[in-house]
């Protein structure tokens, strides 16, 4: 029985071990993609060509002619005008690579998933999640472009809204690929029985999370950081001065940079407590290791976002701050994972 068993139990495990792959990949792209932004560099490549545009120019003529159209960007007449070329290779460079880690990472999902499917090594039940996974890929990578778009006109920033969707996107789509990666190696272990089911006390978890983390994105899509370098006070005030109501709760909650930055400084706090909450649970589920990386990676998030803060928004301050943000999604996938096995369990 062992053996019949093992060829199983071999193709799940090898699937895990790609998508735990896939998910460090994003974990680095979410890195690059804060670098990119605190550098003001995402608007520096004009065109989307998601093929040819994986070549970076390689002479002086070729150059010249994307420095040409990035000065018809409004980035350029508004903000950088004057800019040498040794500075605009500068800023080109962390949007290029940010590209063309995303390029390399749909290549890394989607060859290895021929692969696994040629070899009718995907378990049943499991072939169209991993098909819905690349597309969402896809979509995230026109997301991305959209988002650079809505800069171009008469921006000299990306709008904060289309931030906020890439991000979420992005992260959901870590989420995701990390929970079925969890699936996977929890069906070599048991065949059949793999499948965790998210509980509805994890379901609350993942969701404040997922509202901090659409705060946090508007946030730094308003430059909402650096109205106040104090902390706990706003500039000696809890509640800060200056919040404009521009007639809507939503459009003032996607327009204010005062209020985005004290909701996303006090949310975090209720968060915070919801995920220890869900690594206690996880803890008692049976997955120590679960429970304290979500507890290490909450506490770290917390003190990076207070450093941040107190910075004036130090450049590797705040992208520890996002790249962790991504982390203490993994631990709290993981968490609710755990979670969720166990109840499918009892």
């Amino acid at each position: 029985m062992a053996h019949s068993n093992a060829p199983h139990a071999k193709s799940p495990r090898a699937i895990a071990r790609w998508l735990f792959g896939i998910a460090a990949m994003i974990l680095i792209m979410v890195a690059v993609g804060g670098i990119t932004r605190l550098t003001e560099s995402g608007l520096s490549i004009t065109e989307w060509k998601p093929v040819t545009g994986a070549i970076p120019p390689l002479n002086e003529a070729q150059w010249a002619t994307e420095f040409a159209r990035y000065k018809n960007s409004a980035q350029y007449l508004l903000m950088n005008k004057g800019m040498t070329l040794s500075a605009f290779k500068q800023i080109y460079f962390w949007e290029y690579f940010h590209r063309l880690i995303g390029r390399v990472l749909g290549l890394a999902f989607a060859l290895p998933l021929l692969w696994f499917a040629a070899r009718r090594a995907i378990p049943r039940g499991y072939g169209l999640r991993l098909v819905l996974l690349l597309v969402l890929g896809g979509a995230q990578g026109a997301i991305g472009w959209l988002m650079v778009k809505s800069g171009l006109a008469d921006r000299v920033n990306v709008q904060p809204a289309m931030l906020a969707a890439h991000l979420i996107m992005a992260l959901a789509l870590l989420g995701a690929i990390v929970w079925t990666a969890l699936d996977m190696r929890a069906e070599a272990r048991r065949p059949g029985r793999g499948k965790a089911r998210l509980t509805g006390g994890a379901l609350v978890a993942l969701a404040a999370l997922f509202v901090q983390i659409f705060l946090g994105a508007i946030t730094a899509g308003l430059r909402a950081g650096y109205v106040s370098s104090t902390w706990p006070m706003m500039n000696d005030h809890l509640v800060p001065e200056g919040i404009l109501w521009w007639g809507s709760f939503w459009r003032t909650i996607t327009s204010d940079p005062y209020l985005l930055h004290f909701l996303h400084r006090w949310w975090a706090w209720g968060v915070a407590a919801l995920l220890v909450l869900l690594a206690r649970r996880a803890k008692a589920a049976g997955d120590g290791g679960a429970s304290v990386m979500l507890n290490a990676t909450v506490g770290t998030q917390i003190v990076l976002g207070i450093a941040t803060v107190l910075s004036g928004i130090s450049l590797p301050l705040a992208v520890a701050h996002q790249a962790v943000g991504a982390l203490v999604l993994v631990a709290s996938v993981w968490a609710a994972h755990s979670v969720g096995m166990a109840a499918r369990r009892r």
